[in-house]
């Protein structure tokens, strides 16, 4: 049986629906007219699923397509299509298709109204939820964006049975952060049932997704701009997005080695346990996340004093006191540089 959990922010409401089918869509749509962001890869298994359309916008899979020349691209195709203030864009697809459909619905003619059905574990757990919307800018993850609220997310299950282990581990990864910053019940669920999780036990992913959907929705509901309680959602995201602008990594993979360096940092600033850290790292190991990457050092520094947590010579940063218990604390460069170089030295 689906979970239906309705989201306030200052950016408005939004209703989201887990395990719930795609079928059942247009019973959340009120018969608004429709405009499809979709990428190749969704398009081709599932094109017969989506529903009526005035037109589908198809683009090419991959975080090198979160771009500006996209977006303009696709600006340029809603005009062709006579697209107006009345039209609702949804999004079909992964993180980037999630990213570039609220991005654009919330800039196309000062706003149109969006939703999304986040068709990877990575989207239901993290880009889908919590309005934030942007693209890339020369490398820079999410350097450009706003924060909207989308009118409904549909989470479908089904569409995970498509995906490779890969894929699913990036999603795992977005939710052990959660568990990690916010719920040592959720972390303990996961160590008892990974097996179960990772085989895509409905009941129980129901759950897990369930579970991190509140947490996320409770830190933003508290915070929606990103100015305090929410900037927890950041655990581990400073280095893996200096990973990910280096090396070809996915997202869950760089966040899981962001993890691992953060909760080495943790206990070396005397907040959390070295039992705790290496729990975090089992974990991770558990659902097939690396814990250690070869990786120079040099390419690493640099996209981090870019990141848009610092202020100065300081930056924000996601250190833990305990499994479930995250704390942020301001850092000076040099005290995260050096925790590099001991995951380097390790």
């Amino acid at each position: 049986m689906s979970q239906r959990i309705d989201f306030g922010g200052e950016t408005g409401r939004c209703q989201i629906l887990i395990d719930e089918s795609i079928s059942q869509l247009s019973n959340y749509l009120s018969g608004q007219e429709i405009i499809i962001i979709t990428d190749d890869n969704v398009n081709r298994l599932y094109s017969q699923l989506f529903p009526p359309a005035r037109d589908v916008i198809i683009l090419k899979p991959g975080e090198g397509t979160k771009t500006l020349l996209t977006v303009e691209s696709i600006y340029r195709q809603l005009l062709c299509v006579s697209a107006d203030r009345s039209t609702f864009i949804l999004g079909i697809g992964g993180g980037v298709v999630s990213d570039i459909t609220g991005f654009v619905a919330s800039t196309f003619m000062r706003g149109l109204r969006f939703g999304f059905v986040p068709t990877t574990l990575l989207a239901q757990v993290d880009a889908a939820i919590g309005g934030k919307n942007g693209v890339n800018l020369d490398g820079y993850k999410n350097m450009i964006g706003v924060v909207n609220q989308p009118d409904v997310v549909l989470i479908d299950f089904s569409f995970l049975k498509t995906l490779p282990a890969k894929e699913l581990a990036n999603g795992f990864s977005e939710i052990i952060k959660c568990a990690a910053v916010a719920s040592r019940d959720l972390f303990e669920l996961l160590e008892e049932e990974s097996e179960r999780a990772l085989r895509l036990d409905n009941d129980l992913l129901r759950r897990i997704v369930g579970e991190t959907v509140r947490i996320k929705t409770a830190l933003v509901s508290l915070d929606e701009k990103d100015r305090g309680q929410r900037k927890k959602l950041n655990f581990g995201h400073t280095f893996a997005h200096a990973l990910e602008k280096a090396y070809r990594i996915t997202h869950g993979e760089a966040v899981s080695l962001g993890m691992v360096l953060a909760a080495n940092l943790s206990v070396k600033k005397n907040m959390l346990e070295a039992a705790e850290a290496s729990r975090i790292r089992k974990l991770l190991q558990m659902f097939g996340l690396p814990v250690s990457m070869k990786f120079d050092r040099d390419k690493i520094v640099e996209p981090i004093h870019q990141d848009k947590k610092k202020s100065g010579q300081m930056i924000d940063f996601v250190l833990l006191k305990s499994i479930g218990e995250a704390s942020v604390e301001r850092l000076r460069f040099s005290e995260v540089e050096e925790a590099i170089n001991d995951l380097c030295k390790s």
